[in-house]
């Protein structure tokens, strides 16, 4: 069977949802997949258009009165046994992170120590932010979506992030902690 990059089999995933519309992938991947893949919006279109040539779903168009038409799509069976055999090969590589946080700390000597503990103290600050939509996003799927077939997928997602973020937290605080000590000798 042929094999896909990884915004194709994201997109199919989505697609397993009741998402449907290019409108409705693009919010359902700003308000989960954000946290952990990246897909643009110039993307979604694009891969749909070429998952439709594949044959890996269809296209169907949907009418409401008063409202323009809308392209709604559809997993075909193909597109599902592309998704299945996707997510039962092994990951690849482990991820590779890109933080400008750290890349300004790795060449921290060239700042004065005030601009380094500010540099720690704002990102912990955006970290501790970005727990509490965690926070809000868990309490979300338990709330409205707890009988979902996908929510307990969805919430182990949201535990890594969550715990990923608590250990930046700390990996912060003892950064600051470290830094002010030898700062001060």
């Amino acid at each position: 069977m042929k094999t896909y990059n990884h915004t194709t089999y994201a997109i199919l995933g989505i697609l397993t949802t009741d998402c449907k519309s290019g409108y409705a992938i693009k919010q359902f991947m700003d308000q989960s997949l954000t946290h952990f893949w990246k897909i643009s919006y110039g993307q979604i279109y694009p891969t749909l258009k070429f998952i439709v040539q594949e044959e890996l779903a269809e296209v169907r168009t949907s009418s409401t009165p008063g409202k323009p038409d809308r392209k709604e799509y559809f997993l075909t069976s193909k597109g599902m046994e592309a998704l299945k055999k996707w997510l039962e090969e092994p990951v690849e590589q482990l991820p590779a992170e890109r933080n400008e946080m750290l890349l300004k700390l790795f060449f921290g000597r060239y700042q004065t120590g005030d601009q380094t503990i500010s540099l720690l103290e704002k990102y912990k600050q955006k970290l501790e932010e970005r727990y509490q939509i965690y926070i809000s996003i868990e309490q979300g799927i338990k709330d409205h979506n707890e009988r979902e077939e996908d929510a307990m997928y969805w919430l182990l997602t949201l535990d890594y992030g969550k715990r990923m973020t608590a250990a930046a937290i700390d990996w912060c605080d003892d950064t600051l902690e470290n830094f002010i000590t030898k700062e001060g000798q």
